[in-house]
């Protein structure tokens, strides 16, 4: 009976397992619009250039790289819901041909061809992402950080922005590589 039970548990917790990190890496916190734009302005993002967004939740960042800038854009979503959300939103505006969402862990991605790459993650998270960024990110590329700096990384510019219109505060890191 206590083999049953264990199994029981133990086959719950396997079914319920997340890949490592996953709920901690990116927790779903929208980015104001405002806020966005400034990100992608900030990283000097030019048509044609590829950007990277990881943790790219209800796809915003994404499409407005694509809409507003003409980049090549591309999200990494785990949640099967945001990833779905995202994909559907890029297709209600015809924004497929630049726009696209990997459903994925994204430190399990390839970033060697980016030109720029979004991250609102949590500082450890921005820490796991360091090394990955490092060894793959060509050189000139740059990253954006909202509100989180990236390790042990000097930014070369940081924005403080004193009121983002919904009353906080915020802060933007640009670094290149």
């Amino acid at each position: 009976m206590r083999w049953a039970c264990f199994l029981a548990v133990l086959a719950t917790a396997i079914l319920h397992a997340q890949p490592e990190d996953s709920a901690t890496l990116a927790p779903y916190y929208p980015t104001p619009e405002s806020i966005v734009e400034q990100m992608l302005k900030l990283g000097g993002l030019k048509a044609g250039e590829k950007m990277f967004d990881l943790g790219s939740g209800d796809g915003r960042i994404v499409i407005m790289a694509a809409r507003k800038f003409h980049a090549q854009a591309i999200g990494v979503e785990l949640d099967n819901g945001l990833f779905r959300q995202s994909v559907a939103a890029i297709r209600k505006l015809g924004l497929q041909g630049t726009a696209q969402i990997i459903h994925g862990d994204l430190l399990r991605q390839d970033y060697s061809s980016a030109d720029l790459i979004t991250v609102y993650l949590l500082p450890a998270s921005n820490e796991k992402v360091q090394p990955l960024l490092e060894s793959q990110l060509k050189k000139g590329a740059r990253v954006v950080a909202h509100d989180f700096e990236v390790g042990n990384w000097k930014p070369e510019k940081v924005v403080n922005i004193a009121d983002d219109g919904q009353g906080r505060s915020r802060t933007l890191f640009l670094y290149r590589r």
